[in-house]
């Protein structure tokens, strides 16, 4: 990016923003904090009002608004193969407002990106028969963002996993994560005086109280995550894989694999696991192409799972 893209991309960037410091703005320019220094002066000398604050950072004076940029080519049918997998691999919370963002974005394209898109569209197919689980129904995930920015406290009725009873918890909503597949509300549970992550496909019923609570200036969500991530015990495993089962083995867990090394007809595969029941039903439904090799805990589960499963099948003896 060259400095005068820079220096719109930055005003920009501003515009969206109450306050950025200028190790922020470093970062997601890639550039060095004292660039970021000599941008902002060419601004300020340009006549863009940047008002800045030791120690808190720099903010556009209120009222002042760049012209609305035009989209490139690029970035209108990024934004359009973007919106259509939204579209296809979530449920009506997300995929509604984004039918409608994406008729607002065409709506402010000149006549040629609009039939540029056209195009596009005629010659774009997404299939599949996953859909991203979002929760219970498109009353989940809008509440809950809702909730997260204005900071209302959300009243769930909730059932834990294994449990029967459901019950119902009163919390700060402080970020939503996806993660194996689920969505997760990272919340301060008022009832456990604790952080708690809440799969929202366990929802029973969600409320947005009337009442606010006070922000948590030391939480980054990002931090948290890795932070329990890092902490989760993994378990180590090596599988081997068919050639034609590795692309979905890789699509479902690849962030499992620690290396891959090539055999005949296949790849072995060094991963880690959380836990060595799940992994040995999960290989089950590769059939023939996966199997366990090592360690022998994981081959005596996937032995047992299959010894049920026979036992399960058997046939009958027929009546004398």
């Amino acid at each position: 990016m060259n400095r005068t893209d820079r220096l719109v991309a930055m005003v920009m960037f501003l515009q969206g923003r109450r306050v950025v410091r200028a190790e922020e703005l470093a970062r997601h320019f890639e550039v060095t904090v004292r660039t970021i220094y000599r941008d902002v002066a060419a601004l300020s000398e340009a006549g863009v009002p940047v008002a800045g604050e030791a120690g808190v950072g720099y903010s556009l004076v209120k009222g002042y608004h760049l012209p609305p940029v035009m989209f490139t080519a690029e970035e209108a049918m990024a934004l359009f193969v973007g919106g259509e997998m939204v579209k296809k691999f979530s449920d009506a919370s997300l995929a509604a407002p984004m039918d409608t963002a994406l008729l607002k974005i065409r709506s402010v394209l000149p006549r040629e990106r609009q039939d540029e898109l056209d195009r596009l569209a005629r010659a774009t197919a997404i299939h599949s028969r996953t859909k991203l689980s979002t929760g219970m129904d498109q009353r989940t995930i809008l509440p809950v963002q809702q909730a997260i920015v204005s900071r209302r406290v959300l009243r769930l009725r909730y059932r834990a996993k294994g449990r029967e009873a459901a019950t119902v918890r009163d919390v700060e909503p402080l970020g939503i994560a996806f993660s194996g597949g689920a969505w997760y509300l990272v919340a301060w549970c008022r009832l456990r005086q604790a952080l708690r992550h809440f799969k929202l496909e366990r929802l029973l019923d969600l409320e947005v109280l009337p009442e606010r609570f006070e922000p948590r200036p030391d939480f980054s969500l990002t931090e948290h995550l890795r932070r329990e991530l890092e902490s989760d015990e993994r378990l180590p495993a090596r599988v081997w894989f068919a050639t034609q089962a590795l692309d979905r083995a890789r699509r479902e867990v690849s962030s499992e694999f620690v290396s891959e090394t090539r055999t005949d007809g296949g790849v072995e595969v060094e991963m880690t696991t959380f836990c060595y029941q799940w992994l040995a039903r999960w290989l089950l439904s590769f059939g023939a192409e996966a199997e366990a090799i090592s360690p022998p805990e994981l081959r005596e589960r996937v032995a047992t799972e299959v010894a049920a499963l026979s036992e399960r099948y058997t046939p009958a003896p027929l009546p004398a």
